[in-house]
């Protein structure tokens, strides 16, 4: 009976997910500057998965099979680039077809797009938007003369060519790919490839830039006209690094802009790889996934992105195994973290997520750093609130935060997206409040709402 509950559960969980194309739906910023929403208004919830090879590596069969798993979880955006990293210019495609001619940016190769334009509709079809990186950023930086082939002239043509080619469809458009902009040659080929695009589609979609981590967009190109909403590496150096402290900074700056982090921890990459000495057998987890998932989101985001050290190499056996990935890509597609991400929308549009605001001064007492750290938002009519705790330690919120006579609290379990009720109480004042576990592991959510509003449970 219990195998049974399970599967159901799961069923019904993917049938939250099941979307109409998202061919027609463009998307905007919100009139508040802090989120994204669909041309009528309606709330977008930005949740990203890396598949930087998607375009590279997979042949159709395969791709259809991602991101058929990817639309059933919950995920709304696929970030995936063009001129891959690795060996993007010289190693063939699934059907031994270069992006470019003579490595030429002005040579697109139209065997190659015909691939591409499969998964874009394929990804349309299933109510998915394509985060599209014209180019992995090794190819425009001074630091890499030797695989170099962009200037402003040839970086605006590409921009065009790709405008072009994608107006009318599901995309949003990511510059930078992994890299920053260090001198004045290198924003001349950004800024030039951003306006090709815009010129291309007559500014239908979206663009960010996606930085070399641990970085912020925002400290190169905040100001730029054209960047519609900033994107962070908080990136894959230690457990429990706070990644809310860089939403934190976007959020304070003006204009206001959203902002997400669109490469957080890997699930199944080692932890600080980058570092000398790093321990190869210690890994991140499902956990560390949430904990960058609801830090970031209840300090400002306006989404988020998963990763998978697997998946985002689309990695196979026979393949160099980057960064000691350990499992293919089609078996790590239903690692749990993946999975817990949709839980995490599941919550956020469950509420009017859009009125949420970072309020950290609701937690009176609780930890203020480190692992366990507490972090809450608050809706701005004081209707409801989301309070996490990492470790499921206790804390103490004033309740009168909370609009209403009468109020419901809720907790809720990220990890496994169930919702369990604890009070509706009159009872107004300091509260202080214990998660039902605790440790590494078991991470909470409190939420607190007027039993007025009648919001049904996630």
């Amino acid at each position: 009976m219990q195998q049974f509950s399970v599967i159901t559960h799961f069923l019904l969980f993917s049938l939250l997910f099941l979307t109409p194309s998202a061919d027609a739906r463009s998307l905007r910023v919100s009139a508040n500057h802090r989120y994204l929403e669909y041309d009528d208004g309606a709330p977008f919830f930005y949740l990203g998965d890396t598949a930087w090879e998607l375009f590279h590596r997979l042949n159709r069969e395969e791709a259809d099979l991602y991101l058929s798993n990817r639309s059933r979880k919950g995920f709304t955006v696929i970030q995936a680039v063009v001129l891959a990293e690795r060996d993007g210019l010289t190693a063939a495609n699934a059907y031994g077809e270069l992006p470019l001619k003579d490595r030429d940016p002005a040579q697109p190769n139209d065997a190659y797009f015909r691939h591409v334009d499969y998964i874009v509709n394929k990804a349309a079809e299933l109510g998915l938007y394509i985060g599209m990186l014209p180019t992995w950023g090794k190819y425009w930086s001074d630091n890499n003369p030797e695989q170099k082939i962009f200037h402003a002239g040839n970086a605006r043509r590409f921009g065009e060519y790709l405008g072009k080619r994608y107006k009318g469809k599901p995309i949003i458009w990511i510059l930078g790919g992994d890299h920053n902009i260090h001198t004045e040659g290198e924003r001349a080929i950004v800024e030039a490839m951003a306006l090709g695009l815009k010129s291309g589609d007559d500014g239908e979609h979206l663009i960010t830039f996606h930085p070399r981590g641990p970085g912020l967009s925002s400290d190169y190109l905040h100001a730029a006209d054209w960047l519609d909403f900033n994107m962070i590496q908080s990136s894959h150096g230690a457990h429990d690094h706070d990644n809310g402290l860089f939403v934190e900074h976007d959020y304070a700056l003006s204009p206001a802009k959203p902002t997400l982090d669109g490469e957080p921890r890997y699930e199944l990459i080692p932890v600080g790889f980058y570092f000398d000495g790093f321990n190869r057998q210690d890994w991140f987890n499902d956990y560390d996934c949430r904990q960058a998932a609801y830090w970031a989101l209840l300090a400002g985001a306006c989404g988020h992105t998963y990763g998978n050290n697997s998946v985002w190499q689309m990695y196979a056996p026979g393949r160099d195994a980057v960064l000691w990935a350990r499992m293919p890509w089609s078996e790590a597609l239903d690692l749990p973290g993946a999975l817990q991400m949709g839980y995490v929308r599941k919550l956020f549009e469950s509420r009017p997520f859009t009125m949420l605001r970072p309020a950290q001064h609701i937690i009176l007492d609780g930890p203020r750093s480190g692992g366990g750290k507490i972090r809450a938002a608050l809706a701005h009519d004081g209707s409801f609130a989301f309070i996490y705790s990492p470790r499921g330690e206790r804390f103490t919120i004033d309740r009168n935060v909370i609009r209403s006579n009468k109020k419901i609290e809720i907790w809720y379990d990220p990890r496994y997206g169930v919702a369990h009720p604890i009070h509706t109480s009159d009872t107004a004042g300091l509260q202080t409040y214990t998660p039902p576990t605790s440790g590494r592991g078991c991470d909470w959510i409190l939420i607190i709402e007027d039993a007025k509003k009648n919001y049904p449970l996630p």
